[in-house]
């Protein structure tokens, strides 16, 4: 599988999100992945090594390193050298118990992991990536991960399901082109879009995985969320006029419609998002592999 065609997403974009990535990823996984790992226990001093997937400008390192106890090492992954960059600069240096936390980073496809690659990773973990990926993409990390014996946690990916309030009538016809876009045929690609967690939860599942789902939803209002909410909307409403053109002059008119509800104060956006968590199952006692 290749994803080095993935879109490039500017710093000023991932910055301007970050924190509704936090404060919606699901910390109702962590404590399941936890005792998977066995931070529950005695601090442990063996270093976890965590590979971030498509790291952006690390985010997801910000978020859960400091959540974590003992030494980690983070490998992050991403085919843009800037964002890579950035990334490694502003991880944290210390986790949840003040152990060291050190970092490398890796240019290149992260589609063409193996089993082999991960030996020796205790989490393989990504963010807004698993909606950007294939069937056969999902299936290939489901296989490295099931046969590196790995923990893989997927945060929000889109769930297809946006709520607007007050409502519109033209608010059905952008959603439903927007999650059409999400499912383009994309460079020779179809791209999941928001049957991602349900492909992902099957395939998981059929590699013999502990999968757990959990909503990890954005809710946007008021003042503090404006510069966030009219950027999605521009981008949401562009995604929906591109795949549908018949929809372009109704589509200006509703965003400028919905741009002057937010600057006024006056709308408010849930945006549905999952977590998928997925833990390998250790053999029954005595069996043989």
């Amino acid at each position: 599988m290749s994803v080095t065609d993935r879109p490039r997403f500017a710093p000023d974009w991932l910055a301007l999100r970050e924190p509704a990535d936090a404060a919606a990823r699901a910390v109702g996984l962590l404590d399941p992945l936890f005792g998977h790992l066995g931070l529950h226990g005695p601090r442990q001093e063996t270093v976890l090594v965590v590979r971030d997937l498509g790291c952006g400008s690390g985010s997801m390192g910000r978020w859960l390193a400091p959540r974590l106890r003992g030494p980690q090492h983070w490998v992050l992954h991403d085919h843009d050298a800037g964002l890579l960059g950035l990334a490694a600069a502003r991880m944290p240096r210390t986790g949840a118990d003040g152990g060291r936390v050190t970092v490398s980073f890796r240019q290149g496809d992260i589609g063409r992991l193996t089993a082999a690659e991960l030996s020796g990773t205790g989490l393989v973990t990504a963010s807004a990536l698993l909606d950007l990926l294939t069937r056969d993409e999902v299936d290939g990390l489901a296989a490295a991960c099931a046969g590196a014996g790995c923990p893989v946690l997927l945060a929000l990916s889109v769930a297809g399901r946006v709520e607007l309030t007050p409502a519109d009538p033209l608010d059905g016809a952008i959603g439903g082109a927007f999650n059409d876009h999400q499912r383009r045929l994309d460079r020779g690609r179809r791209l999941l879009g928001p049957d991602a967690v349900a492909a992902a939860r099957r395939l998981f599942a059929d590699r013999g995985m502990d999968v757990r789902v959990h909503a990890s939803p954005w809710r946007l209002g008021g003042a503090g969320d404006s510069a966030l909410t009219a950027q999605w909307l521009r981008g949401w409403v562009g995604a929906a006029r591109e795949q549908r053109p018949d929809l372009a002059p109704r589509a200006t008119a509703y965003l400028r419609r919905r741009l002057e509800a937010c600057e006024a104060g006056e709308l408010r956006v849930v945006v549905h998002h999952h977590d998928v968590l997925a833990l390998p199952v250790p053999a029954p006692a005595g069996a043989t592999v």
